[in-house]
Parts: structure tokens; C-alpha cells; sequence
């Protein structure tokens, strides 16, 4: 653990935050930044110990802040393979849309599928439905604007 690389001021060195009694002490005391340190504690911490400080950061004041405990939550997905029930609860919570997004993103594509909730399961399969019917769209679209063209000449 290096403390003399972390300036909760700046927010310079708290992606290298591995001390979760560190992010607390931080936290107690108002620190600003706190969002970009808990992505730290996600790179560097087990699930179980990082994700306690996720689900508080998501609650900051600070939207921007906010927006990194959701990207704590992403980044936690990516590197475990799965999330803590009260994470993907957070998760499902917010929806996917705003803050959330890119999360739930990571979430489906980094978990694999048996191991998702079921609320997770359901956006997978909608997202892949979606993407699916967007492609026939732009196939469809392409092919009429082909014919368009080819009766002009």
C-alpha cells in the first residue's frame, strides 16, 4: 500500500487506492474524489471489500463522482466475472439509462449468463433483440436506398 501517491485534492494517484480502511477514513472526513478512489479499490480489492465503498459512492452528492461508482461497478464486473448481490441490486435500481449504463453494459457482457439475476438475464436478451432488429433496419434501409438508385439510372 502507497499512501504518498494519493491526493484526495487533486484526485492525482486514487486509481492506485488499495486500502479500503483508507477510502473510509476518506470518506468520513468529505474527501472529494471519493468516485475516482473507489475505482482504485475495484482494480485493487477483492469483490467483497470493494464493493461496500461502490454502493456508497453511488449515494455522493457529487454526480461526477457518482458517475465513477458506477464505473467502479463496470470495472468490477470486467475484472470478477460477477457482481455482490447488493451491487447488481444497485444496478437494477438505477436502470439501464444514465449513470448506469455503460455498468449494466459491462455487467452483461462480462458475466457470463447462468450466473446473471434475472432482471439482468431479461435486459441481455432485449439488448440483443434490439441490436438485432437495428441491423435489419439498416440492411432493409440500405437495400431500398440500392434500389432507388439503381431505378434512377
Amino acid at each position: 500500500m502507497v499512501t504518498a501517491g494519493w491526493d484526495w485534492e487533486s484526485g492525482e494517484g486514487l486509481l492506485g487506492v488499495d486500502d479500503p480502511a483508507e477510502w473510509d477514513a476518506a470518506h468520513e472526513r468529505g474527501a472529494p474524489h471519493l468516485g475516482t478512489a473507489v475505482i482504485g479499490l475495484a482494480f485493487n480489492c477483492p469483490l467483497a471489500e470493494a464493493s461496500p465503498r461502490i454502493l456508497r459512492a453511488m449515494r455522493l452528492p457529487d454526480r461526477g463522482q457518482r458517475g465513477f461508482a458506477f464505473t467502479a461497478a463496470g470495472t468490477a464486473a470486467r475484472i470478477n466475472g460477477e457482481l455482490t448481490p447488493e451491487l447488481y441490486a444497485a444496478l437494477r435500481a438505477e436502470g439501464h439509462r444514465g449513470l448506469a449504463e455503460t455498468a449494466v453494459d459491462d455487467t452483461l457482457d462480462h458475466v457470463p449468463f447462468r450466473q446473471l439475476p434475472l432482471w439482468f438475464k431479461w435486459r441481455k436478451v432485449a439488448s440483443k433483440v434490439q441490436d438485432k432488429l437495428k441491423t435489419w433496419w439498416s440492411e432493409a434501409s440500405y437495400a431500398i436506398e440500392d434500389a432507388r438508385k439503381a431505378h434512377r439510372r
